[in-house]
């Protein structure tokens, strides 16, 4: 199994609507072959001092997938070729982080 963390900064005020359009994706995505875990989430702000300051503007996906195999086959399915052309203003920048269970 591996883990995905993509943090995707958003354009200011725009994280509701890319907020949309990723919510529209989710089930075809847990539907994929070797998808474990897949949804996006946002800073909760808190008292723990160590935490940053909350990020208003940057949502996080967090996925889990049996294999870089099923997350490359996920790269190139239909439904993300097509949220990629519909977020194409919603997205400043991404960060992508593959992680393996050490």
């Amino acid at each position: 199994m591996i883990s995905v963390i993509a943090t995707i900064k958003i354009p200011e005020g725009r994280r509701g609507d890319f907020l949309a359009e990723f919510a529209k994706i989710v089930p075809a995505v847990r539907a994929e072959q070797g998808c474990i875990e897949y949804g996006a989430w946002v800073d909760l702000p808190t008292n723990i001092e160590i935490q940053p300051d909350e990020r208003k503007d940057t949502v996080v996906c967090i996925e889990k997938w049996e294999g870089v195999e099923a997350l490359e086959a996920h790269l190139i399915a239909p439904h993300m070729v097509e949220f990629r052309k519909a977020i194409d203003g919603l997205r400043v920048d991404i960060g992508l982080e593959i992680l393996d269970e050490a």
